[in-house]
């Protein structure tokens, strides 16, 4: 068996290297000639694969190791006989640090505590959902907004305008539909970017066309009292620079790049492919993960909790690192192409980042029974 795969999948010999020969390309270099003689593609976000892309081609199995998947013509692959799979979840946990991150930086840039923010949630599945969670574990007020399960009876959900009406954050968690009965390309257009209230801040690390980047970059350069963080930009690896720079935080679509959710992406195209192939799937991720990254911080007994939570995101993650590589490798001079490929560069050589549960917090004596519930609410470890 013949495996075509986005070079940047973690662990593929060890979860593919098994079942075939396995052909490594650049996500964006994938096309069709590479594909006239394989059995199954492998691929992440940057790799489109309309129907026509497989026409005359053996492959019949296509899996993305993210939990998006508009990027693949799921109904035209399907009516081709072609087997689609996703990784829902897997990285969830990331992009949820990324947006604690964001809150910590905005509220000490403006000098307000986020915790005590109204957050407004749009899209409450696999990502969203976490985030609630999260939040609401940590004290904060969340505001829950998806149209398709308030459909289905959901309880707790309400309108999109009534969450921008309310909202001190709002957070996108949303798929990418241009058709259908709830389209979520630009969601957000100019009346509601318009629409937001004094001093909102606004994140999105779904995908870049869920807001209208001109209509934003415009409404921007009227209110200055708006804090946004994108990590996501409608025209990817294209970069509208003047929008970046009116941006509080800027970051390459890497909000869920921790290494665990990338190798959670693997095992779980690993573990559908051997459906497919109807085998077991011998290979574990608890067997490959390594140790790299696990770390112990270790604190007073009498430390304030809020500055020990605020210490340990930071530990984990730092969106201003992100922020700060993005905005040298955009810098004032570089041409079209370079911007195009200095984007796809900071996603290929992402530094190592690993998530909550493996930073554990510990102490000489037992920390207060409030900083233990704050410190486990926020996903990290109490030996």
């Amino acid at each position: 068996m013949r495996i075509v795969a986005d070079e940047n999948i973690p662990l593929l010999d060890a979860f593919f290297g098994p079942l075939g020969q396995i052909i490594r390309l650049p996500g964006r270099e994938i096309d069709r000639t590479v594909l006239l003689d394989a059995d199954v593609l492998l691929v992440r976000s940057v790799t489109a694969v309309p129907a026509g892309l497989l026409a005359g081609t053996p492959v019949r199995f296509v899996g993305t190791c993210t939990i998006g998947k508009d990027h693949l013509d799921v109904p035209g692959l399907v009516a081709a006989g072609v087997t689609v799979a996703s990784a829902p979840g897997c990285n969830a946990r990331g992009v949820v640090e990324y947006v604690l991150s964001c809150l910590l930086t905005l509220s000490e840039r403006t000098g307000q505590s986020w915790r005590d923010k109204t957050v407004g949630v749009v899209g409450v599945g696999e990502v969203g959902g976490r985030l609630v969670n999260t939040l609401e574990a940590l004290g904060v007020r969340c505001l829950r907004c998806d149209p398709p399960r308030a459909e289905k009876g959901e309880a707790g959900l309400i309108p999109l305008d009534a969450l921008i009406a309310e909202a001190d954050v709002i957070t996108c968690h949303v798929p990418l539909l241009r058709e259908g009965e709830y389209p979520t390309f630009h969601l957000f257009d100019y009346t509601r970017l318009k629409a937001l209230r004094q001093g909102v801040w606004l994140i999105n690390s779904s995908r870049g066309p869920v807001i209208n980047n001109q209509a934003l970059a415009e409404v921007l350069s009227q209110r200055n009292d708006l804090q946004v963080a994108l990590d996501v930009w409608e025209h990817e690896p294209d970069v509208d620079l003047s929008l970046m720079r009116l941006c509080a935080l800027a970051t390459p679509h890497i909000a869920g790049y921790s290494l665990d959710g990338k190798l959670r992406g693997t095992a779980q195209i690993y573990a559908a492919l051997c459906a497919y192939m109807q085998q077991p799937a011998w290979v574990q991720l608890a067997d490959l993960a390594p140790d790299t990254g696990r770390a112990q911080l270790r604190v007073h007994p009498d430390v304030p909790a809020e500055w020990l939570l605020g210490r340990a995101l930071r530990w984990v993650y730092d969106v201003r690192d992100d922020d700060a590589r993005m905005r040298s490798s955009f810098s004032l001079g570089t041409s079209e192409a370079e911007r195009r490929a200095g984007f796809d560069r900071l996603r290929k050589e992402y530094p190592l980042r690993r998530e909550a549960g493996l930073l554990t917090i510990a102490s000489s004596d037992e920390l207060s029974a409030d900083t233990c519930s704050l410190i486990l609410a926020a996903g990290f470890l109490i030996p």
